[in-house]
């Protein structure tokens, strides 16, 4: 099977937007104690990387400014938000106002912060950070984790929040 010409266009960054939101996603909220309180981002690029060592990987752009304070801070929660975690990405995601006010989190004694009522929870470290384009791509390490394994999680998918449906 050959493609057509036809069915292709320019990748300018609006139609690589619309083109990667046929790709379903989960959504993590990436945080830590930071300058005396909890700091945080919001990422749907979270991948699983490898089991041996145990890595994962979220990519961050670089014109975050909360990024700065969590990259020096020993330890990263991540928390994969569940299918009621909709408020919490939105809140997490805004800019020029507290972003935890609304949230209900815990702080482990290391300073990474998780998110409460995540269907995954892992105790992260920085193992390696990659410039890629207007990203960075940030290797974590797993150190501990924790999750719900009927848990149902949040799906960000044709730049909409979406549920699981079971079959």
């Amino acid at each position: 099977m050959t493609a057509q010409g036809a069915l292709f266009r320019p990748a300018d960054s609006v139609e690589l937007r619309r083109a990667f939101a046929c790709f379903p996603s989960g959504v993590v909220g990436l945080c830590a104690l930071a300058d005396g309180g909890p700091a945080g981002i919001a990422a749907s690029s979270f991948t699983s990387v490898s089991l041996e060592p145990a890595l994962v990987s979220v990519c961050v752009a670089h014109t975050s400014t909360t990024w700065p304070a969590l990259r020096v801070a020993g330890r990263l929660g991540i928390s994969v938000l569940s299918e009621a975690g909709e408020a919490a990405c939105l809140s997490l995601s805004a800019k020029g106002t507290d972003r935890f006010a609304a949230l209900s989190w815990t702080a482990h004694d290391d300073g990474a912060v998780f998110l409460d009522n995540a269907v995954l929870r892992l105790n992260c470290s920085i193992e390696q950070e990659v410039a890629a384009g207007d990203h960075d791509i940030v290797v974590l390490r797993v150190h501990e984790l924790s999750y719900h394994a009927d848990g149902r999680p949040l799906v960000f998918h044709g730049s909409r929040f979406r549920q699981l449906t079971g079959a």
